[in-house]
């Protein structure tokens, strides 16, 4: 009866054709902690730095229109009512539409080249936005930006899970996003210096904000090409020993608790359209959705809510900086024991619930009368939803398999959740200033929904490991079931084990 069901199983889908993706369990390398680790911090030097230094420029150059606001921008073009919003939320539209195709992209063409060449186009584009006339050159602008960049953030996201073991990945990812909050300091920092240039060339000071921070991500994407390692297979900085170290490591890691999934699997429809049809993935989607709401309508207004406060704009700039960093540390340690206690969802849920507490303190401030206050209860924005959005990138890149499987779910993840930054973009009314009651109401409902469902996501884990292990020892499971089945399987696999 279990081969019958299998042979139906297998007429549905193409099997793997590179038998080196397929590992044989009696041979799992069991490695020298001493050496693991040694070689692991020469990964960690080699490419994360690297990494970190890409994001910070894109998230400069997604959120640097917040700075130019303050520093003229919608004086300068005559922007009225809801245009400015709008130039915000068209990003979003070919941004998330690109990311899916962008993804598969990757496993076609070297991530050194895919990458340089989003980071070309995007700086260019950045640059041009610093000589826009008016409204409609600012939003053509917007819309060209967000299809430039739409597959780096996906693509930085896949690569780490290609480099590093399931329960190694959270605290990666901690220190690649936590580099977001350090864009945020240094954005602000950087629009500070570059307003002061304002006159210079006869161009204001907003305009050398988009300028100066365009070539300067034309320059690194241009490095690229020969600074981004492709993969463990192709470093040039590891030794042979080295890359097979990890190689291998990665094989017996890649989906179950033997190894049966690939990281070199070709590609197939049916591994494509399960992702379509995984709740699982629809869950952290819906999550995750709500979480770039927050994110970017506190991005793109809160150098606004700090000047309404009553400081300058200079001040308000050089105020954003202690808030991001704070979020840097924050991400930063709770993605490390994330992984330190090899669990998911409570570095999640704790997060949003810190988020949770900062909305109330700012809907229930009467602004502008505290602005202490105020400005204190703006620093739990980002300490809260930035350490979770990492907790959910990492989950989901933890219970995918095979590796094609996990590169379109991550990205199908992170296209329909960024489209949540259309909606946070327009949430923040200037008539509502300085309290954005709709702002902060709206935060606070959807991090309240994100925690529970962040909690249905974990007991539908649970609820399916248990099903898993009814079905038998992993003796039995082999004895029913081939390697190559299991392989196809993907994480629907009785030896694959969801991370929790």
């Amino acid at each position: 009866m279990e081969k019958t069901s299998m042979e139906h199983q297998q007429a549905k889908v193409e099997f793997v054709e590179d038998p080196s993706s397929i590992v044989d369990t009696t041979l799992e390398p069991v490695y020298d902690e001493k050496e693991t680790s040694k070689i692991l911090r020469k990964v960690d030097w080699r490419f994360l730095p690297m990494l970190t230094v890409l994001y910070i420029l894109s998230f400069i150059d997604r959120s640097n229109i917040g700075n130019a606001k303050i520093a003229g921008m919608n004086e300068d073009l005559n922007l009225t009512g809801s245009q400015y919003n709008v130039a915000l939320t068209v990003f979003f539209f070919p941004y998330a539409l690109l990311e899916v195709p962008s993804n598969m992209m990757l496993k076609i063409v070297k991530p050194s080249v895919w990458i340089a060449g989003m980071m070309l186009s995007w700086g260019l584009v950045m640059t041009l936005t610093g000589i826009v006339k008016e409204y409609h050159g600012l939003v053509a602008a917007r819309a060209a930006l967000g299809a430039a960049d739409a597959g780096f953030f996906p693509a930085s996201a896949y690569l780490l899970t290609t480099w590093y073991k399931h329960l190694e990945l959270q605290s990666r990812m901690g220190i690649f996003y936590s580099s977001a909050s350090m864009a945020g300091a240094f954005s602000g920092l950087l629009a500070f210096g570059l307003q002061e240039m304002d006159g210079i060339g006869n161009l204001a000071g907003w305009r050398w904000i988009f300028i100066i921070e365009g070539i300067a991500t034309v320059v690194v994407g241009a490095c690229c090409f020969w600074m981004l390692p492709d993969s463990p297979e192709t470093a040039s900085s590891l030794k042979p020993t080295e890359q097979k170290f990890l190689i291998d490591r990665l094989r017996a890691d890649a989906g179950t608790k033997s190894g049966k999934v690939g990281t070199h699997d070709k590609f197939h429809w049916p591994t494509i359209k399960s992702c379509f049809t995984d709740l699982n993935i629809w869950l952290a989607v819906s999550a995750y959705w709500r979480n770039t709401v927050t994110i970017y309508g506190f991005n793109y207004t809160v150098p606004s809510v700090i000047l309404d406060l009553g400081y300058t704009a200079a001040q308000a700039q050089l105020l954003t900086i202690p808030i991001y960093a704070t979020a840097l540390i924050a991400t930063s340690l709770i993605a490390i024991y994330a992984d330190k206690y090899q669990t998911r969802w409570p570095f999640i849920v704790g997060p949003y619930s810190i988020s949770a507490v900062g909305f109330i303190g700012l809907l229930s401030i009467p602004h502008p009368w505290l602005p202490g206050l105020t400005y204190a209860f703006l620093f739990c924005i980002p300490v809260g939803v930035y350490p979770a959005l990492i907790g959910l990138i990492a989950c989901i890149g933890n219970n995918l398999a095979p590796s094609w499987k996990r590169a379109v779910g991550m990205a199908l993840l992170i296209t329909l959740g960024n489209l949540g930054g259309a909606v946070g973009s327009n949430i923040y009314l200037e008539h509502q200033k300085p309290s954005y009651r709709l702002g902060f109401g709206f935060g606070l409902g959807i991090t309240v929904a994100a925690i529970a469902g962040t909690i249905v996501l974990k007991y539908r884990y649970q609820r399916l490991n248990r099903e898993k292990e009814a079905m038998g020892t992993e003796e039995e499971i082999l004895a029913r079931f081939n390697e190559e089945d299991l392989t196809i399987m993907g994480d629907k696999s009785p030896l694959f084990k969801y991370i929790v």
